[in-house]
């Protein structure tokens, strides 16, 4: 029986995602082999992989973070620690019923945080 996902994400530079992921989002950096990390925040884990020749305009790697409370909050937050929020990604209520706004990261991975909008 599955009871977990995971997300393998690429990195190109270790202390650049390390900088964005932890000094930025606020995870915790794990266990470090080198060229395989393993961060934490929270319930979300995420794993990423050394991939020094991805090229970020290319990248088709994206992942969807839900959001129990206060997205709005956490936009906020984000936004004060210095991550650009994406051109078409700035909080808005979607037609699924979700608050979401999206960022990229230092690999070109496409972030979107997502809330249930009541």
């Amino acid at each position: 029986m599955i009871s977990k996902v995971i997300p393998k994400l690429p990195f190109i530079d270790k202390q650049q995602t390390l900088a964005f992921y932890v000094d930025q989002l606020g995870f915790q950096l794990q266990s470090d082999y080198g060229d395989y990390l393993i961060i934490d925040l929270h319930e979300v884990e995420l794993h990423f992989f050394a991939y020094p020749n991805l090229e970020p305009a290319k990248s088709d790697f994206m992942i969807y973070l839900r959001v129990d409370t206060a997205i709005e909050k956490l936009y906020q937050q984000i936004q004060t620690a210095g991550v650009l929020i994406h051109p078409n990604g700035s909080l808005k209520r979607k037609l699924w019923h979700q608050k979401e706004f999206s960022v990229i990261d230092p690999n070109g991975t496409l972030l979107t945080f997502g809330q249930a909008a009541v």
